[in-house]
């Protein structure tokens, strides 16, 4: 019976489906940041879907693209964990990167849409501009701490 994709996996079953040994995963733990499964009791390491299609995107990159694990270290940094899944699901590069910004807009558009929303309710013009101004320099922050925490 197979798992539902959404599913986690062992560190067994992502191994055999990226065809690579266990050793090689735990070793790209130690290289790449991003690559956090999840570890129950005994260490027993757990990966979550979106795990899996980042192990798929820098296996991509490493063996056949042939970048270096530094250059691989590079471009998470640069570009962040959706460009590589993008990557390892066969995207072609010129559509990856609108899709990347148009998705951080996105979001941060729908954050602040969602905040005018609960803000307006009493507040007069003045104090609504006000706390806009404030939201967008805090989603600013926020993506500089994004892009810090993924280095």
């Amino acid at each position: 019976m197979d798992k539902s994709p959404d599913a986690f996996r062992t560190i067994s079953e992502a191994a055999e489906e990226l065809d690579l040994p266990q050793h090689v995963l735990r070793f790209w733990e130690t290289r790449f940041s991003t690559i956090k499964p999840l570890k129950r009791g005994g260490g027993r390491r757990y990966y979550r879907p979106d795990d899996v299609m980042l192990l798929k995107g820098i296996r991509h990159l490493l063996y056949d693209q042939g970048f270096t694990i530094k250059g691989v270290q590079r471009i998470l940094k640069d570009q962040g964990p959706r460009y590589v899944i993008a990557v390892g699901e066969g995207k072609p590069v010129e559509e990856l990167l609108p899709m990347i910004e148009q998705a951080q807009a996105v979001g941060d558009e729908a954050e602040l849409e969602e905040a005018r929303l609960t803000a307006s309710a009493g507040l007069d013009t003045e104090a609504r501009d006000k706390l806009s101004d404030v939201l967008k320099e805090l989603l600013d922050c926020k993506r500089i701490l994004e892009r810090a925490r993924e280095t």
